[in-house]
């Protein structure tokens, strides 16, 4: 099956190049990169650590200069770019890295046109842009959860309220005539209900675990199928 094509527009003014790494990383787990982009003034010295990590990552800047005080000329070359590219129907999916709210239009513009859009930036950004998207993950995540050392093992996450509140609703959503849901199923109900939701938030490392430290829930493998469902205990 071949992978979609994947489109990354940073927004440099906007994200730091200390995550330059993990978002490309991130970015391409969503499918094959074939456009790097990321849109500020390289004459500022605000962009110096993106400079640093440009050429190692393959990342093509578009200088923007910034002709008026207190207007984002970043912002409007990301967008017009997004455009074109969504025109050229250059990509199934576009990773817009930033949190700025100014691209909630461009997101939601994306998705009427049958696209993903996969948003990546802090647990600060505005929730009209977060759910704009099919998916938000906060920059905050993209850090390892740490791993047990020697004899000092890591302590279990305990599962939040609010994580097992639309955990439960998810799966109400999800379940099928069977009584069970699938954990694929289960993902994407989730993300249904939050683009932002990340197991990560909650100091998991990924959805199955989360779902096994909740005690209502029992998650098991398929008897003939090669896939993990989850039922009520």
């Amino acid at each position: 099956m071949t992978e979609p094509r994947v489109a990354v527009l940073i927004d440099a003014d906007n994200v730091s190049g200390d995550h330059a790494a993990a978002v490309l990383e991130e970015a391409g787990m969503q499918g094959r990169v074939i456009i790097r982009r990321i849109y500020g003034d390289w004459t500022e010295t605000a962009g110096k650590k993106w400079k640093k990590v440009l050429s190692d990552l393959a990342i093509h800047p578009v200088q923007q200069f910034q002709n008026t005080i207190g207007k984002n000329a970043t912002d409007s070359a990301l967008i017009i770019d997004g455009m074109d590219l969504l025109h050229q129907d250059a990509a199934e999916v576009f990773c817009l890295i930033s949190s700025d709210a100014d691209f909630t239009r461009l997101a939601s513009r994306m998705r009427e046109s049958a696209k993903t859009v996969v948003g990546i930036g802090q647990k600060k950004t505005p929730k009209a842009f977060v759910n704009a998207c099919d998916r938000f993950i906060f920059i905050e995540n993209l850090t390892r959860v740490p791993k047990a050392r020697g004899d000092k093992p890591v302590p279990a996450p305990t599962l939040a309220p609010e994580a097992g509140d639309l955990l439960m609703r998810a799966f109400d959503d999800a379940e099928n005539d069977e009584g069970v849901a699938y954990l694929g199923a289960l993902g994407s109900a989730l993300l249904k209900l939050d683009p932002s939701f990340d197991a990560r938030t909650y100091g998991f490392r990924r959805l199955s675990d989360l779902v096994s430290a909740d005690s209502r829930l029992n998650m098991v493998k398929h008897a003939t199928k090669n896939a993990k469902v989850v039922q009520r205990v």
